[in-house]
């Protein structure tokens, strides 16, 4: 079985990780695969929104052993391993990083254990819906090690500092309940079928909007994320020079006048720039 299965519905995708008697820990094959599959999505420019799932009882309960065996990613002997240690942790982190830069929202849906690396994975999502089971923990404080592939970069943009620090230090689980009082988690359903119909109906209609604009509104939020509000005024009044469309914004009009869905032009598909070697 593979790590995980993409499947389309017009402008949503579908990801769903696929080893739930594993809890859907993410192993080699899924980091081999992962960062591929998101750019392909991205680049083919006619997904306007991705669920990301988990099968199973538990959404995912982090990084599987197996990105440690043979103990190569745990030597730090020399100064070359430790480089090399350095470079693997890297691509980890980038991997997940392509959650926010991809052009379309990342809805996650979330039941049972979000822990570990799972955490650090939605962490990067745009949107997050949990069921009532659901709960958080990082992980690697209980195992002897720092979390290093964005849970401590990205939580303390979303959660008070407390918290943060709580669930780093401790290791304590994070409820759905009290993840949704402190505004990490969107909405709290009752168990993992509603969940799913629930991420479902969000991502169809985000992708009813203009993709232009949804794609300009995501990355002006990333962007003030990490910059002052002086310099996310100055990258906004240079995107939306960008991004103006006069179609989108008329049809957009027509169709809440109308009362009917709008007809919006896709993304553009994206052209590498990087020609693969024979």
């Amino acid at each position: 079985m593979t790590a995980f299965q993409i499947t389309r519905d017009g402008a949503v995708a579908h990801l769903r990780l696929t080893r739930p008697e594993a809890s859907n820990a993410l192993g080699m094959e899924f980091w081999r695969a992962f960062g591929p599959a998101l750019k392909a999505l991205d680049a083919a420019g006619d997904v306007r929104a991705l669920v990301l799932s988990g099968e199973g009882r538990n959404f995912c309960a982090g990084m599987d052993i197996s990105v440690f065996s043979g103990g190569a990613i745990l030597n730090t002997d020399s100064a070359a391993a430790r480089q090399a240690f350095h470079q693997s942790a890297r691509e980890l982190q980038d991997a997940l990083t392509l959650l926010e830069r991809v052009r379309f929202p990342v809805i996650a849906a979330i039941q049972g254990a979000c822990v570990g690396a799972g955490l650090d994975m939605v962490s990067a999502c745009d949107l997050r819906l949990v069921s009532q089971e659901a709960y958080f923990r990082i992980e690697e404080i209980n195992i002897g090690m720092m979390a290093d592939i964005g849970s401590l970069q990205r939580l303390p943009k979303t959660l008070p500092d407390a918290v943060v620090r709580e669930l780093a230090y401790l290791g304590t689980t994070l409820t759905a309940d009290r993840a949704e009082r402190l505004g990490f988690v969107n909405a709290v359903l009752p168990d993992p079928e509603a969940l799913l119909a629930a991420a479902l109906d969000m991502a169809r209609a985000i992708a009813a909007k203009a993709p232009l604009a949804v794609a300009g509104s995501k990355a002006a939020i990333v962007h003030a994320r990490d910059h002052t509000v002086a310099e996310g005024l100055e990258w906004a009044a240079v995107m939306q020079g960008s991004l103006w469309s006069p179609a989108d914004i008329l049809a957009a009009i027509q169709a809440r006048a109308l009362k009917q869905p709008g007809e919006f032009a896709g993304l553009a598909p994206l052209a590498s720039l990087v020609t693969p070697a024979d």
